[in-house]
């Protein structure tokens, strides 16, 4: 299979640039975090807690997850001038920042959770993000990431067959070699297991680990999807919960 894009010359920052390229993530497993970091963040209090959404794109995870977290306040967080436009029609607060270069405009340990939903997948340099997540959180806050997965059930066997795995790309312009239509961007993937030890190496305790469906698979094969959520090693999407150590 071989999907054409547009042409893009101008590298990473163009490409998330583009309007076409996809910036959000699925309603289901957006909905699974935030009952996650609910669960973790419990009751507001009187001012509630600080809750960044990184690469919170147009604004779409956030939103969903908002009715969950009344109480808390949510700030998007986006370099993609174009997302974070769409995003401000969603979200009460959206601030350009970036996980690389200037880093975030944050205070040391002034938040107290952070969304990372679908993003660590498109980085060049995750250690680097990590770190920049690890300084802003407070003693014992909350991470929440989110992330496909490599060895997703089907993965496994479209690799037997010799089939580039899905969620994996070889190029910014096309789809070469695996199922699937759209060109994300994705430059690196991880197993569970993987995932788990890259996180913990990072300085934060791995509290949880769940799977979640993609809302790419194909109708017929849905269910069985959802089926192994229940193993999230064979999960299509890993839902990570970590605390600052």
């Amino acid at each position: 299979m071989n999907t054409t894009a547009p042409a893009r010359r101008g590298g990473l920052r163009d490409f998330y640039e583009d309007p076409a390229v996809p910036v959000a993530s699925g309603t289901p497993r957006s909905l699974r975090q935030a009952r996650m970091l609910a669960g973790a963040l419990g009751a507001p209090g009187e001012t509630g807690r600080t809750v960044l959404d990184i690469g919170c794109g147009d604004g779409t995870a956030a939103a969903t997850a908002a009715p969950l977290l009344t109480g808390h306040r949510i700030v998007g967080v986006d370099w993609s001038q174009d997302a974070l436009k769409r995003a401000r029609t969603r979200l009460a607060y959206a601030v350009r920042g970036e996980l690389s270069g200037a880093g975030l405009p944050f205070k040391d340990a002034s938040v107290d959770a952070v969304l990372f939903s679908e993003v660590v997948e498109h980085l060049v340099d995750p250690d680097a993000a990590l770190d920049e997540i690890r300084r802003i959180l407070r003693p014992g806050g909350h991470l929440m990431l989110s992330t496909p997965n490599l060895a997703a059930w089907y993965n496994r066997g479209l690799l037997l067959a010799g089939v580039q795995p899905v969620f994996s790309e070889v190029s910014l312009r096309a789809i070469h070699g695996r199922p699937g239509r759209e060109v994300v961007g994705h430059l690196r993937l991880y197993t569970a297991r993987a995932l788990r030890e890259f996180v913990a190496a990072a300085g934060f305790e791995v509290v949880r680990l769940e799977g979640a469906p993609f809302h790419g698979v194909p109708r017929p094969l849905r269910a069985l999807d959802r089926l192994a959520c229940a193993r999230p090693s064979l999960a299509s999407i890993l839902l990570l919960h970590a605390r600052k150590t």
